[in-house]
């Protein structure tokens, strides 16, 4: 089960009150996820939200012509399936371990259990994952700017 201490070292929870944590803390399933297997694949449905207390996930969507781009390799304290959460619709990309894994996760009828009764909390959620968001489509904007600059 996971703590406070363990929610406290997510990007997700870092900034978010004991109060809450506790909360969050009963709702969170542990999984363990041996090295090269699937966490979740493209086109299946949402399970809810995987965060990484250890190991490493890649992120990575399969090419029309078959090849695998990965797109993010995730370490502690990260997490990823926010978006299909989010847009209520089935994974677009492919989430496999790396090495040994556990992961907290916060199923989709958790999150929904959340925003339906408890708005404060719902709310911190939402800002930190719209942070979170912004700031990686900052970065890859920033890459993909540097890519053609350099082209």
């Amino acid at each position: 089960m996971a703590t406070i201490t363990d929610l406290k070292k997510q990007v997700l929870f870092e900034d978010t009150d004991d109060k809450h944590l506790g909360k969050i803390s009963k709702k969170l399933q542990e999984l363990s996820i041996k090295r090269g297997s699937h966490v979740f694949r493209e086109k299946e449905d949402t399970k809810g939200i995987y965060l990484i207390h250890s190991g490493k996930l890649e992120i990575s969507k399969t090419t029309p012509d078959g090849w695998k781009q990965t797109l993010a390799v995730l370490g502690e304290g990260h997490f990823c399936g926010e978006l299909a959460i989010l847009e209520k619709r089935h994974h677009e990309a492919n989430a496999v371990a790396l090495e040994d894994t556990t992961l907290f996760l916060l199923s989709k009828d958790e999150f929904e259990k959340i925003e339906n009764e408890d708005l404060v909390l719902a709310n911190v959620i939402l800002k930190k994952l719209a942070f979170v968001l912004s700031k990686n489509l900052r970065r890859m904007n920033d890459k993909f700017l540097n890519v053609l600059v350099n082209y």
